[in-house]
Formats: structure tokens, sequence, C-alpha cells
């Protein structure tokens, strides 16, 4: 029986693909992510590189645009934040968000990874289209993307844009000429863009994706920053069929619910991913990190 949602919102997400939902988590919960993430931003104008604790497969926590400067910081990704903040992690296993997952693709449900995705204001960062699967494939597709809106999101600061439906479509290619590219061929992204969709909402709502999902984002064009925490679950008996591209501690923690002693296939073909272990996913998609000049 679904506790956080109504059955009109999951015939919605159903339908859709995505659903967006306010006050996903509480006042305190919000202040205390924007606290932390306020310091990294604050924190990162002392490096011209990717920096901080490493993950464990070796890779920077803090990743920056090439434009980023000390006055003017371009932070755009922390790589598995609930690592090494009890707030994210907090969010990460006890907010209302996760009630609502276990209700689409529950009551089992695991965690698989998080980050926190971030537009400052004159940054250049933007989103190729692509669907989250060709990333991390999985035995079924019982896998959703929840991004918390750590500011206020619109359509100037670079809010997540969707074709809804597409979740129910066919899976498309993001490798070019045999390279794994992130992100969808041109011809395609202009197929998408002309049906999208923009996805708004306040500070605390929470946008959550089917990871089937079209979707792509522009740079933020406004004086706005645009911060999204995102966290990735699965249903316990989705096994991943490809390495996790953002491994971490926490992979397959059970967070509602109970293991499954079973692998759960669906019948669905897609292209296993060959992304290079980078600095985030923004260099897979062709965006350089800020690096020191030699």
């Amino acid at each position: 029986m679904a506790t956080a949602l109504t059955a009109d919102q999951i015939d919605a997400f159903n339908r859709d693909g995505f659903l967006v939902v306010e006050d996903a988590v509480t006042p305190a919960q919000l202040a205390a992510l924007k606290a932390d993430l306020a310091g990294w931003v604050e924190e990162s104008r002392a490096h011209d590189e990717p920096f901080g604790p490493e993950t464990v497969d070796g890779r920077a926590r803090f990743d920056m645009g090439a434009e980023h400067t000390a006055a003017h910081p371009a932070l755009r990704r922390v790589n598995n934040p609930s690592d090494i903040s009890p707030a994210y992690l907090d969010v990460m296993t006890q907010a209302r968000t996760v009630d609502m997952i276990a209700d689409l693709i529950g009551p089992d449900v695991k965690f698989h990874h998080c980050k926190i995705n971030v537009k400052l204001p004159g940054t250049k960062t933007e989103v190729g289209y692509h669907q989250d699967f060709a990333f991390t494939p999985h035995t079924n597709d019982d896998v959703i993307t929840a991004l918390l809106m750590l500011d206020d999101v619109t359509e100037e600061n670079g809010c997540l844009m969707v074709v809804p439906g597409t979740h129910r479509g066919p899976m498309h290619s993001l490798f070019e000429n045999g390279v794994f590219v992130g992100k969808m061929r041109p011809e395609t992204e202009a197929e998408m863009k002309a049906r999208q969709v923009a996805v708004t909402g306040p500070a605390g709502a929470v946008c959550l994706m089917h990871t089937r999902l079209a979707h792509g984002s522009a740079a933020n064009a406004s004086q706005r920053p645009r911060g999204l925490y995102i966290c990735v679950y699965t249903a316990a008996d989705a096994v991943p069929i490809a390495r996790n591209p953002m491994a971490n501690p926490n992979e397959g923690k059970i967070v509602r619910g109970q293991e499954s002693p079973v692998a759960r296939m669906i019948p669905i073909e897609v292209e296993l991913p060959k992304q290079p272990k980078s600095a985030s996913f923004f260099t897979v998609q062709g965006q350089e990190s800020r690096r020191a000049q030699a």
C-alpha cells in the first residue's frame, strides 16, 4: 500500500516517466544540504583542478568546469556526497523521498549511487540528451533517479528537460563511431528537444524520473544557482550488469524493505557502457574540467 504518493501520482509517473512532488524533505534537511554545498563551493575557490577526498575508485570528489576561477567558481559536480556528509547520508536513507521510491518500485529498495549537479551563475554546464539506464543497466528497469531541488528551479537557471513517455520507448545509443560519448546523436537529440517539457519547482521539491526517460538540460542563463541532489535507487531484485560509474561504499544498501534472494530479468536489450573513469559525467560528454596551467 502506498504511503507517500497518491494513486493518481503513481499513475502519472507510470504514464509520463516522471513526477514532481513538493516538500520532499523537511526544512531542516534542506537547510543542512544547502549549508554543506555552500561550504564546498567556497572551498572550490582555492583549487584549480578537481580536488577533495577521493571516492572509493580513486577519483576526485569535486569537479569544476573549465571556466572556474576563484572569483567566479564553477563547481559542477560532487561525487557521492553521502560518503562525506551526514546531512546527505540522512536524506539518501531517511527522507520522505525514499518512501516515494518504495511506492513506485518497492517495497524492497536499494541504493545505487548519488551526486550533486550544480549550475552556478555564469557557468557553462549543460547536459546532452541521454537515458540513465544506458549508464547503469540492470537486469530490470525498476530503477529511479530522484532529483532533489536544492534551489528554486526554473527554465532560466537550467532546469531538467524531459520527453514524457520515452521510458516506454527504445533505448538510444550513446556511442559515436564506437566511442562512448554519453549522449544521443545530434539528430536524435533534435527530435527529443522538439517534444521536451520543462521540469521546474521550488527548493525542496523532487523530480522522480524513470531510468529510461530521455532528458537533458541547458546551461544556467540566470543569476541564481541551480543545484540538484541526485540519488539513484533500484528495486532490490534489480542487479547491475555493468560496473557502477560512481562506485561508493553504500552501493547495494537496502533503504526500504529487505534484500532479494533472486535477480528479476526482463526482456530488454541495452548497449553496455564503456565510459572512462573521469572526474565527472560532464567530461564524458566532452565538457572539460578546470585544470591547473603548466
